[in-house]
C-alpha cells in the first residue's frame, strides 16, 4: 500500500487509546470492534472523524475557520490521508412530532410536488370530481345571494408568501385600484404603510364595494369580469349580510369548481401538502394530527378570583413554566386591555379562549403545556400535564394532519396521506402500477424517479416494514441509522470517509445481507466506510478488520489485532479472535426458571398495527424474550400494548394503547419500567452520575469537608448546574454549543475551566486529594476503590461495573453515549432502587 492509499495514524491518545499506530486501506470496507469501552469511539469517531471534520473546516471560508481554534484538536501525533468526513450516528437529535420517515428522506417533498402537479381533485364534501368554471356559472351562483347585503370584490394576488410587494403595490395603483386587503385588512395604496418581508402575506385588490340590489347587477358584472382578469381567473367575494351581520368569503375560479357543492378551489401548490404550511395543515390541529383538550375545570381552580391570584391551579406551576404563565397573561393584558385584578369569572370569553388557545401573535396556556409534554424527559412532568390536557385524535382531519381539501386530492384513487400511512414496500408497489398521461409525462417522470429511487434505498437497509408517516423520535437508534444510510447512497458522493457506529443494531440475520450491500455499495462509490461493529457476519465480510482490546476503559485502548490477524484463531489477546474461532462460547445456563409453573400475564386478541388477533402468554418471574424479524410487530406488542395497557392501569396515565381486547392476571404487577436506547440526556450537563442519582451523594459528602464548611459550601455549591460553583463562562457545561449553519453544531471545549465546569473556588476543596472535577474524570472502576468506604456511593457503582459500563467516566457527557450504554446506565438507575418484587422491566435490545 502506497502512503496515498491509506490513512496513516501515529500516537493516538484519545481517552484511553495507548499510544496506538495505525495504517487503514482507503477505499475499503473497514471493521473497529473489540468489547465495549476498549477504545472503538474514541479511535472511529473521536481521532478519524474528528480530525477529518476538523481538517475540511480548515477549506472553508474565514467565518468557519474562526471557531478552528475552539475545537478541540484530536490527541494524535500525525494522521495523513484523511477524506472530508460524515458520521452517521445512532443518537437521535431530532424530537419533533413533525418528523417523519418521509419528511427525513425528502420523499415527502417529491410526494408534494406529484400531488401538486398530477393530482386528481375531488370535492371533500361530496367526493365528486371537480371541473371547471366559466363566468356564467359563477354569476348564476352571486345572483343567489341575498338582496341587500353589501359585497366587496377582490382580485387575490398574492397567497402564503414572504415579501414587502412595493413594486405589485405600485402596478395596482396605476391600473385604477386605490385599495388592497392585507392579510384582512384594507389599507389605502396612496398612504404609506409598513409591511414585514419576513412575514407571509395574503394580497387581494380591491375592485369594488357595492349593494347586492337588481339596479347594481351590471356593476357587480363588470366587476366581476375585471376581477377575474386581474388575478388570472381567480375572485374573491366578501359579503356581509344585512340581517345577519356576520361576513363570510366566497372563493370563484374559471379553474376548478364542485358543481354539486358551490365550492371552487385554489391552483394546487406543494405547500398545500406540508402539515408544516398554514396552507396545508389542518386548521383545527395545526398539522399534529391530535388535539390537546384543555381540562378547563383542573386548570382554572377558583374562578372567582384574578388569574396570578388564586384562579390557576397551583400544580400547574412546575418546572420553569411559572414565568411563561406570568408573562402570557401579561400579554393578553396588553392586547385586551384588561385589569390583571379582574376575577377570571369577570373576564370576557375573547380573553378566556386567548389564555388556552392564544392569538397569533401569542402562545396559549395549550401550545406551551403540548410544547412541554413533547420536549421534557421527565415522566413526572408528564405525568402533571396530563392532569391538565388530554391529547386525542383531531376530529376535523382524523390524525390526517393536512386540511380536508387537500385530502381531496388523489392519485389513482390514494390521496397523500393513505399513502403515508402505507409501509415503504406497499408504497414501493403503489409507485411501480402508477401510470402517467402522455401530455404529463415531461413533469412527471422525474418526480416519480425520485420517489422510487428513495423508497428501494429504504427497501435495502431492511426498513421495508416503516410506515412513512412513522415519526422519527419513536425510531430506535439502528433504524435512524439506516434511514440516514439510505439518505447518503441517494446523494451518492465519492471520495469520503465514512464512520458508522454499529448500523446492525436491531436488524434481524434475515436483512443483515441487505446492510452489508448498502455498506458495499458505499464502497464501490469509492468511499472509505468505516464501522464501529459487533455482528459476526459484518467482521467476517469487512476488507480490513480493527481489534481493540484487551480489557476495557485503562486496560484497553491497545491493538489486539489487525487485518487478517484480528480474525486468526492463534490470537490468544484477541477475545473477538477467540470467539471467532469458536475457542470461547457463551455457555447455556444448565438450569433455567420453570416457566410453566410460573404465574402468567394473558394479553387477548391483539390486533394493532399488523399483529394478527393473537393471544400471548408472559410467564411472570422469568427472563422472557420476544423476537422475530424487523417489522413483525415486536414493538407493537410490547411497547404499544403491553407497556401503555400496564402504565395506565398502574400510573393512571391515559396513553393510547393499541387494539386488544383484555389483560388478565395485571394486578400481580404494581410498577412497569420501560428501559429504551433514547438518550439520558440531550446536552453535556446528563451523564451517568446525574442520571443515578450518585452525584447527590458524592456532592454531600463534599459538603461535609471541613474546608468546604469553613467557606459555608453547601452540598449545591459542587453542582454544575447551579450558579455558585459553575464556572461562568460555560454555565457548568464544560463545552461551548457552536451553532454551525453549514455543518451539525458542535460542542467545543470550554476556554476558562478546559471542560473542568466549576469555577475555581470550588475546584480548591478537595476530598482525597480530588476535587468535584477530577472525581467526574474518575472511571466508574476507579471510583468504586476512591469510595470503598461510602456504602451508598459504592453500591451504585457496583451496579454499573456489573452491568458492563466499568470504563465509563463518572461525568462523560451523555451526548456521547451510545444507545446502549445510555440504555444501561437507565438499567442501573432501576435496579439501584428498592424492588417491590412485582415490577415489570421491558428492556428494548440490551
Amino acid at each position: 500500500m502506497t502512503d496515498g492509499a491509506k490513512i496513516v495514524i501515529r500516537g493516538a491518545r484519545e481517552h484511553n487509546l495507548k499510544n496506538i499506530n495505525l495504517d487503514l486501506p482507503r477505499n475499503q470496507l473497514i471493521v473497529i470492534t473489540g468489547l465495549s469501552g476498549s477504545g472503538k469511539s474514541s479511535l472511529a469517531f473521536d481521532t478519524i472523524y474528528a480530525e477529518g471534520q476538523r481538517r475540511y473546516l480548515e477549506s472553508m471560508s474565514s467565518y468557519a475557520r474562526q471557531f478552528l481554534d475552539r475545537m478541540k484538536k484530536p490527541d494524535v501525533d500525525h494522521i495523513s490521508g484523511l477524506s472530508p468526513s460524515i458520521a452517521i450516528e445512532q443518537k437521535s437529535i431530532i424530537h419533533n412530532p413533525r418528523s417523519t420517515v418521509a419528511t427525513v428522506t425528502e420523499i415527502y417533498d417529491y410526494l408534494r410536488l406529484l400531488y401538486a402537479k398530477l393530482g386528481e381533485v375531488h370535492c371533500h364534501q361530496c367526493g365528486k370530481l371537480v371541473s371547471k368554471q366559466n363566468t356564467h356559472e359563477i354569476l348564476k351562483q352571486i345572483e343567489l345571494l341575498p338582496q341587500g347585503a353589501q359585497l366587496g370584490i377582490f382580485a387575490p394576488l398574492v397567497r402564503g408568501r414572504k415579501g414587502e410587494y412595493k413594486k405589485l403595490f405600485q402596478e395596482v395603483l396605476k391600473k385604477g385600484f386605490t385599495h388592497v386587503r392585507l392579510d384582512g385588512k384594507v389599507y389605502d395604496l396612496r398612504k404609506k404603510f409598513e409591511i414585514s418581508k419576513k412575514k407571509r402575506h395574503d394580497v387581494e385588490a380591491l375592485v369594488d364595494t357595492v349593494e347586492m340590489q337588481a339596479k347594481n347587477w351590471e356593476r357587480i358584472k363588470e366587476s366581476l369580469e375585471t376581477a377575474l382578469s386581474l388575478a388570472d381567473g381567480t375572485c374573491l367575494i366578501s359579503i356581509v349580510d344585512s340581517k345577519k351581520g356576520i361576513p363570510r368569503t366566497l372563493f370563484f375560479s374559471r379553474k376548478m369548481t364542485c358543481l354539486h357543492c358551490n365550492i371552487s378551489f385554489t391552483d394546487l401548490t406543494p405547500n398545500m401538502f406540508s402539515f408544516n404550511s398554514p396552507y396545508g395543515a389542518c386548521q383545527k390541529c395545526r398539522g399534529i394530527g391530535k388535539l390537546s383538550r384543555a381540562l378547563t375545570h383542573f386548570v382554572i381552580q377558583n374562578p372567582n378570583k384574578p388569574l396570578l391570584k388564586g384562579a390557576i391551579n397551583e400544580e400547574i406551576y412546575f418546572s420553569f413554566n411559572r414565568y411563561v404563565i406570568e408573562d402570557l397573561v401579561y400579554e393578553l393584558k396588553e392586547q385586551f386591555e384588561f385589569d390583571v385584578t379582574t376575577p377570571y369569572q369577570a373576564l370576557s370569553q375573547e380573553v378566556k379562549d386567548a389564555l388556552f388557545w392564544g392569538t397569533n401573535e401569542i402562545t396559549g396556556l395549550v401550545e406551551e403545556l403540548d410544547n412541554l409534554f413533547y420536549s421534557t424527559e421527565s415522566e413526572e412532568i408528564k405525568r402533571k400535564i396530563r392532569k391538565f390536557i388530554r391529547e386525542e385524535v383531531c376530529p376535523e382531519c382524523h390524525g390526517g394532519r393536512l386540511r380536508s381539501e387537500s385530502l381531496g386530492v388523489r392519485i389513482q384513487g390514494q390521496n397523500i396521506v393513505q399513502v403515508c400511512q402505507m409501509s415503504v414496500e406497499t408504497v414501493a408497489q403503489f409507485f411501480k402500477t402508477v401510470r402517467i398521461e402522455k401530455n404529463h409525462e415531461k413533469v412527471g417522470a422525474p418526480i416519480l424517479r425520485e420517489i422510487r429511487e428513495r423508497l428501494q434505498f429504504l427497501l435495502n437497509v431492511g426498513l421495508s416494514y416503516l410506515a412513512l408517516e412513522r415519526t422519527v423520535p419513536t425510531l430506535a437508534g439502528g433504524e435512524l441509522q439506516r434511514i440516514r444510510l439510505a439518505a447518503q447512497i441517494g446523494v451518492g458522493l465519492s471520495g469520503v470517509l465514512y464512520v458508522l457506529d454499529e448500523p446492525s443494531i436491531g436488524l434481524h440475520p434475515r436483512d443483515n445481507e441487505k446492510l452489508l450491500h448498502t455498506l458495499e455499495a458505499l464502497r464501490e462509490l469509492k468511499n472509505t466506510v468505516v464501522v464501529i461493529e459487533h455482528d459476526e457476519e459484518t467482521i467476517r465480510r469487512a476488507d480490513f478488520v480493527v481489534d481493540l482490546g484487551p480489557g476495557a476503559g485503562e486496560l484497553g485502548g491497545e491493538l489486539t489485532g489487525v487485518g487478517q490477524l484480528a480474525l486468526e484463531k492463534n490470537n490468544t489477546r484477541s477475545l473477538t479472535a477467540q470467539y471467532l474461532a469458536g475457542k470461547i462460547k457463551m455457555e447455556i445456563p444448565k438450569t433455567r426458571q420453570d416457566y410453566k409453573r410460573a404465574p402468567t400475564l394473558i394479553l387477548k386478541g391483539c390486533e394493532e398495527h399488523n399483529l394478527k388477533k393473537i393471544n400471548v402468554v408472559i410467564p411472570m418471574g422469568c427472563l422472557v424474550c420476544v423476537t422475530g424479524v424487523s417489522g413483525s410487530g415486536k414493538s407493537t406488542l410490547v411497547h404499544d400494548i403491553l407497556f401503555k395497557a400496564l402504565h395506565n392501569q398502574i400510573w393512571k396515565t391515559n396513553y393510547r394503547v393499541g387494539k386488544l381486547k383484555a389483560i388478565l392476571n395485571s394486578e400481580q404487577i404494581d410498577k412497569v419500567i420501560e428501559v429504551d436506547q433514547s438518550p439520558i440526556g440531550r446536552t453535556p450537563r446528563s451523564n451517568a452520575a446525574t442520571y443515578t442519582d450518585l452525584f447527590t451523594p458524592i456532592r454531600k459528602l463534599f459538603a461535609q469537608i471541613p474546608e468546604a464548611k469553613l467557606r459555608n459550601f453547601d452540598a449545591s455549591r459542587f453542582s454544575f448546574n447551579l450558579k455558585s460553583g459553575q464556572c461562568a463562562l460555560c454555565r457548568g457545561e464544560g463545552y461551548a454549543h457552536l451553532e454551525m449553519s453549514f455543518l451539525p453544531d458542535v460542542y467545543v471545549l470550554c476556554e476558562t475551566c478546559r471542560g473542568k465546569r466549576y469555577n475555581e473556588q470550588t475546584l480548591e476543596v478537595r476530598y482525597r486529594g480530588k476535587n468535584i472535577a477530577e472525581v467526574l474524570e474518575l472511571s466508574v472502576s476507579d471510583a468504586r476503590e476512591f469510595f470503598h468506604s461510602i456504602p451508598q456511593v459504592r453500591e451504585r457503582l457496583e451496579i454499573l461495573a456489573e452491568i458492563g459500563l466499568g470504563y465509563l467516566k463518572l461525568g462523560q457527557p451523555s451526548t456521547t453515549l451510545s444507545g446502549g450504554e445510555a440504555q444501561r446506565i437507565k438499567l442501573a438507575s432501576e435496579l439501584s432502587k428498592k424492588s417491590t418484587g412485582k415490577t415489570l422491566y421491558i428492556l428494548d435490545e440490551p
